[in-house]
Parts: structure tokens; C-alpha cells; sequence
């Protein structure tokens, strides 16, 4: 699954042509990235969220195949610290105020339970909007030996994009799975995911990454 033809002929002749969209290599050792798919973003009861049933469902596929093989998964937390959110330090939050609901302790940073994730997990708190930014999670992927990066979650237009260009600026290839991506409306999702598509990462099926994940060493490129 790929996010051509949402722009136009016109558009992709101009992306062809400027040689973006080449297919990303599938090693034998990936790893799970789950973004931010807490309650805060998963529930529309909570400002900052959405109705994300379809997205955590499908994410909730990954992470039982994920298990099932012993791939890692990692989890991201967006979540702040009273002195931060009540605070002017940090820049994210003078420009997007909403943001300060996520403070730590509060049922907006839970993680939603849908998910399935084990305790074993490994779990990662981030202040922006990139997993990779101030976080372990290079050097954590590093040392379990990981070649590609499997990317859900939300929000598609933020930290998922954030997080699948750092990804790729770390040194590992990236897929992201359309299905398991969720906004808080369709334009700035779609467009996430094209750009995603055209310069970073493949945009993939569910279907596809299960498969992936469920068999790496066999769709592992030679």
C-alpha cells in the first residue's frame, strides 16, 4: 500500500522524476515502534484525542504477532512533569498549550489497554514529538540488534512522521503501517503518509506488516 495518486499524475510524474519512492529493504531483525497511542489521543473524550478504535485494533494486531515472535516492541508516552507543563521551558508547549494535558500521572498519559501490551515491553516517556528526540531509543534498538523499524500510531501528521524520519536518520529502515496510524482528521493523515511514502519509509498494509512480523528471516531481503 503506498499513498500514490493522492496528489494527482501531475504530482507523482514530478516525484518520479525526481527519484523518491525507491522500496525499502526488510532485514531479519525489526522491532515494534508504537507512538503515543495512549488514552489521551486513542478516546475523543479527552481534547487532544480521537476516535482511534480502528488504529488501535489494528495496532493491537502488530503487537500479539509481535509477541507471538519474539520481536521487541517499544512503547512511547508523551508526558510531562507539573514543573513542565505549569512552566515556560519547553517550546513545544508555547506553541501547542493543549499538549500540557498530558501530564504524568493523569489518565490522558495511560497507555490504552486495547493494546495488549505485556509487561515485559519495553516502554519509552518522550517531550516531543520524535520517539528518537532526547530519548534512549536509538541506543535501546542498538543494543537488541534491530535493522528495521515497524512504525504505528498517532498521531500520522506528528510524532509518527517525526518519529519515521528519525528513524531513517538513525541508520534504520522504516515501515509504516497505514492501518495502525490514526489523526485527528483525514488531510494532514493522508499527507503524512505521502510524504512518508515518497522520502522515508514504505507506507505498508496491515496485512503486510503482520506477515513481515510474523516471518522476518523469510521476507528478510537477500
Amino acid at each position: 500500500m503506498t499513498a500514490e495518486g493522492l496528489h494527482g499524475e501531475a504530482t507523482d510524474a514530478v516525484y518520479d522524476r525526481a527519484g523518491f519512492g525507491a522500496r525499502v529493504p526488510r532485514g531479519p531483525r525489526p522491532a515494534l515502534i508504537v507512538v503515543d497511542l495512549t488514552r489521551g489521543f486513542t478516546e475523543p473524550g479527552f481534547d487532544l484525542g480521537a476516535d482511534l478504535t480502528a488504529e488501535v485494533a489494528a495496532t493491537a494486531q502488530l503487537v500479539e504477532v509481535a509477541h507471538r515472535r519474539d520481536v521487541p516492541v517499544i512503547a512511547t508516552v508523551v508526558s510531562f512533569t507539573p514543573a513542565e507543563a505549569d512552566g515556560d521551558a519547553i517550546a513545544w508547549l508555547r506553541k501547542a498549550p493543549g499538549v500540557r494535558a498530558l501530564r504524568e500521572g493523569s489518565d490522558a498519559v495511560a497507555l490504552d489497554a486495547r493494546l495488549g501490551l505485556a509487561p515485559d515491553d519495553h516502554v519509552l516517556t518522550k517531550k516531543g514529538a520524535s520517539a528518537f528526540h532526547g530519548s534512549s531509543l536509538a541506543a535501546l534498538l542498538a543494543g537488541l540488534h534491530v535493522d528495521t523499524a515497524v512504525v504505528c500510531g498517532a498521531t500520522t501528521s506528528g510524532c509518527v512522521r517525526a518519529t519515521a524520519v528519525d528513524a531513517v536518520q538513525c541508520g534504520f529502515d522504516t515501515l509504516v503501517v497505514a492501518e495502525a496510524c490514526g489523526d485527528r482528521a483525514q488531510g494532514p493523515h493522508d499527507a503524512a503518509l505521502f510524504d512518508l511514502q515518497a522520502k522515508y519509509a514504505d507506507v505498508v498494509a496491515l496485512d503486510d506488516a503482520v506477515s513481515y512480523l510474523d516471518d522476518p528471516f523469510r521476507k528478510a531481503d537477500a
